[in-house]
């Protein structure tokens, strides 16, 4: 199984610099999107079944224009979940998930701390994510969580971690929490796979900080750990510039 995950910041203006046609190169069998932006029904879906992805799912925030996820297939699913039911949450179209097999797949944008008011809403965000998910796993023991956790878990994981460490993103509390949802019995797949620096999935448009790979680790695929034994690979596929992030891939012998 081949999933990928991409913050996409807009779809429909990914697909303008090409994602369709990266997306049938890069072929998995399934992609999760984060931050799509638009509303369904403002979708030409017949280029994605094109593509080969006949099931897609879309979750979008009531707000126009901002944040949502999706989820892309080439196989039908066994069940579709939208949201968490938790309302703050499901109003702003972060969360979607699918089942396939004994195995469930998120596809997750948690919040950003840009300010003092988001900061609180993302902390709060976190606290009740880390208790639904725990209360999730005792159904769905099988359960990747992929997508745009808006936090670097480690120095390693930032260009620049001494002028970033009041920065959100990076905050001791924000670390601290990443950290003990690993420990919850979580792996940080492509941590599994590569303890190397310098590799990030996030950078600003500004100062040419892609161009100088002064980037940031945001986006993580979170394999449970009772699916350990079946992670073959994971990989940052930084070459892949339709957005400010880049994809990430797992892969899993099932």
């Amino acid at each position: 199984m081949k999933i990928i995950s991409y913050n996409v910041n807009g779809i429909r203006a990914a697909i303008n610099k090409g994602f369709i046609e990266w997306l049938q190169q890069a072929d998995p069998d399934i992609i999760c999107l984060q931050e799509i932006k638009a509303m369904k029904e403002q979708l030409d879906l017949s280029v994605f079944e094109e593509a080969g992805y006949t099931h897609n799912y879309w979750y979008s925030a009531q707000k126009k224009g901002y944040s949502g996820v999706a989820i892309l297939s080439k196989k039908e699913p066994d069940q579709v979940q939208f949201g968490t039911g938790i309302e703050y949450m499901d109003n702003e179209g972060r969360n979607l998930r699918v089942d396939f097999n004994g195995v469930s797949i998120m596809s997750l944008y948690l919040p950003s701390g840009t300010n003092i008011e988001r900061l609180d809403h993302k902390l709060q965000y976190m606290a009740d994510f880390q208790k639904y998910v725990d209360q999730l796993r005792k159904e769905y023991p099988n359960l990747i969580i992929c997508g745009d956790y808006n936090i670097c878990h480690r120095a390693i994981d930032i260009h620049d971690p001494v002028r970033n460490k009041n920065v959100s993103g990076f905050l001791p509390v924000e670390r601290e929490w990443i950290g003990n949802f690993i420990d919850s019995g979580f792996i940080d797949s492509f941590r599994y796979f590569n303890q190397e620096p310098d590799n990030y999935s996030w950078w600003s448009y500004r100062a040419n900080a892609r161009a100088n790979n002064k980037g940031w680790r945001l986006d993580y695929g979170m394999v449970a750990e009772p699916l350990e034994e079946k992670l073959t690979r994971a990989a940052i596929l930084s070459e892949a510039k339709h957005s400010d992030h880049c994809p990430i891939l797992l892969e899993l012998d099932i």
